[in-house]
């Protein structure tokens, strides 16, 4: 059996990799407070890991040192947040219905609201880098739910937890159709 002559050669996978993780950036610089707070995503695949770098300014005791309870929540608020972003612009992505190459901090798809978001406190968050991950419990077209774990040095001892529920946008798609 032999391929349409018409069908292209498939891109290379650093392409991919680069328009891919060029979204990504869209995305995630279209949010000053991430900016802010110095929140930055490792993509591996469609898996991403939020890293808050440590700096002074997100200490809330200094007598500890602790981060800020504050920062702890806005930073799982904004790693479920994007998580689930991310989930619903990759599916667009692979699903050709939208051009990576063409998304920028103008040309987003809106981002969904927070409805509630609990945290559980584990222990406190020392004075380095966290990090964390959100899985995306239920998405449908008006409500999602995710979970949230932060942890430091050690994945497997979490200093914090949230779950959160979100309002979905009515459209998520920017006009980027794919050509």
């Amino acid at each position: 059996m032999t391929a349409p002559r018409d069908r292209k050669p498939p891109e290379p996978v650093q392409v991919v990799k680069s328009r891919r993780d060029a979204a990504l950036r869209a995305l995630v610089s279209g949010v000053p407070y991430i900016q802010f707070l110095g929140i930055t995503f490792d993509r591996r695949g469609d898996e991403l890991t939020a890293m808050l770098p440590y700096d002074e300014k997100l200490i809330g005791n200094p007598l500890i040192p602790a981060l800020h309870g504050g920062v702890t929540a806005a930073f799982l608020e904004v790693a479920a947040i994007i998580e689930l972003s991310w989930t619903l612009l990759w599916e667009d992505m692979e699903a050709g219905r939208i051009d990576p190459a063409a998304l920028d901090p103008l040309h987003l798809p809106r981002l969904p609201k927070t409805i509630d978001f609990t945290v559980d406190y584990l222990r406190s968050g020392l004075p380095r880098d966290a990090y964390a991950r959100a899985r995306v419990n239920r998405s449908g077209r008006r409500y999602a739910s995710v979970h949230v774990e932060a942890w430091q040095d050690n994945r497997g001892r979490m200093f914090a937890q949230g779950t959160g529920h979100f309002l979905m946008p009515q459209s998520t798609l920017p006009e980027t159709r794919a050509r």
